[in-house]
């Protein structure tokens, strides 16, 4: 199996991480992989069937090359400063350069005790390992920035949660694991040099063009901004919310990842909480947009060594600015509709307050929004909206096939829905891996109409209008 390795955060020393070998999964099974991903590092996919993916990828067998570290971090964890976190349960195998020269992480998830374990086993279960392994690709193809997952790897070993389950290996993809709580954790401990040397890696490695600012730091800062700004108005687009927003669980790059109790929104509820242990609500999902600006100011707060004095109202502008103009965007497109103009805004939260208080589905009502009949779906309550909608797409110039057309490519009619995940984490538990491996190939076109799955498109039955989603992994 070639890669080609470049271990670039090695370098930075031991104070960013700690050398060591994963502590292997007994009896693994390579239980699906997902072939596209393999592309982006070089992989052949026939290679993941092979012997040598699975020692390297449970951990097993390192081959040469890997510098497998575990990486250390703080974070404010539901609002609350936690000084010391890193990887409990997880393993930056390698980065390899992939196709476009970008460098990828190999992050095994599951791959045993670390320094940072705490109180934990070091182990990632299965059933979580599946709803990631969904939940970044489901959101990579809805054009939602993302992580990726190569593989899911099955195991014998028992671990305890709420109850016994099963351990599990999840190979993540990611053009980088530094998190905000990454620069909390040097400038916390007072290791400012070492903060800036961190924030070099960061320039160096993902921000080169900065360089050339005046001020590299506050325009790295800047740049993490906008991303994280362009991310969570993606979520509140698609309906999606994490569930967990602490600063630990921020990509620098504006991507998701460390899922944990996310969900996709069914009947609309701006106070949507998919996380049953956040008992006060601070990660619903109308508050997403909320604690994204609260973790950039915490993020400004730990680069406050290196970057210019005055940073707080720039980074408060910047996010809204950025935030306002996509999330608008979007759900225009999502209506057919072309740039902002006045009332559309107004539009939109009108159709909002309209669907939550007759919960109606998110996904399926903007996906019905592009056909010509969508009014006589939805009865008398919404007359006023439709024409109210009706008098401002007649501004556009487009045919309603175009409309329809344009709608349909930004509306999904698939989506993770927790029913459909939970089906397939049931069947995995019993070793049938064909319900993982059917939803890969479902959510790869999320878009499109798919005849041999129209019932995968339909509402959540009655027994999953509640399911409990565990933080627990």
């Amino acid at each position: 199996m070639k890669l080609n390795f470049d271990n670039q955060f090695t370098k930075l020393g031991d104070k960013f991480s700690v050398s060591m070998a994963p502590r292997p999964l007994p009896n693994p099974r390579m239980a699906s992989f997902n072939a596209p991903a393999a592309a982006l590092i070089g992989l052949d996919p026939d290679e993941l069937s092979g012997d040598i993916a699975l020692k390297f990828f449970s951990g097993t067998e390192m081959i040469s090359g890997a510098a497998p570290l575990a990486m250390v971090y703080s974070g404010h964890q539901f609002g609350g400063y936690s000084p010391r976190l890193g990887d409990g349960r997880g393993l930056l195998l390698a980065q390899v350069r992939g196709a476009k020269n970008i460098l990828w992480d190999l992050h095994l998830k599951g791959a045993g005790l670390t320094p940072f374990s705490r109180m934990g086993d070091g182990r990632a279960v299965l059933r979580s390992s599946i709803r990631e392994y969904l939940a970044s690709e489901a959101l990579h193809h809805l054009g939602i920035p993302t992580s990726r997952a190569l593989c899911l790897i099955s195991s014998d070993e028992p671990v305890r949660r709420e109850t016994m389950e099963t351990a599990a290996g999840l190979l993540r993809l990611s053009e980088s694991h530094i998190r905000f709580g990454s620069f909390e954790y040097f400038f916390y401990t007072q290791q400012h040099d070492d903060l800036k040397k961190l924030a070099d890696y960061v320039l160096d490695i993902h921000f080169p063009q900065l360089r050339k600012s005046p001020l590299p730091f506050d325009s790295m800062l800047l740049e993490i901004t906008a991303r994280t700004a362009d991310m969570i108005a993606h979520w509140q687009a698609f309906g999606f919310a994490h569930g967990v927003m602490n600063t630990d669980n921020m990509s620098i790059l504006g991507q998701t990842f460390d899922y944990g109790p996310y969900g996709f929104m069914e009947a609309y509820d701006p106070g949507y909480i998919c996380n049953h242990s956040d008992d006060m609500g601070r990660y619903a999902f109308n508050q997403q947009p909320h604690i994204g600006l609260w973790n950039c100011l915490a993020l400004c707060h730990a680069l406050k060594p290196i970057i210019s004095p005055d940073m707080t109202e720039p980074v408060r502008d910047h996010y809204h600015q950025i935030f306002s103009a996509r999330y608008n965007l979007l759900m225009n497109q999502k209506m057919g509709l072309g740039n902002p103009i006045e009332g559309d805004s107004q539009l939109v939260a009108d159709l909002l307050s309209l669907m939550a208080e007759h919960k109606v589905d998110y996904t399926i009502f903007f996906r019905r929004l592009g056909n010509i009949d969508a009014l006589a779906q939805y009865g008398a309550a919404f007359t006023n909206w439709f024409q109210a909608y009706d008098k401002r797409r007649k501004l556009e110039k487009d045919t309603p096939e175009q409309r329809r057309k344009n709608m349909h490519g930004m509306n999904p009619k698939y989506i993770l829905r927790n029913h459909l995940a939970q089906q397939a984490i049931l069947q995995a538990e019993q070793g049938d891996f064909s319900e993982v491996d059917r939803l890969m190939k479902l959510l790869a076109r999320p878009f499109d109409e798919q005849p041999e799955f129209e019932g995968y498109a339909a509402e959540a039955p009655e027994w999953a209008r509640h399911l409990n989603i565990r933080c627990s992994s």
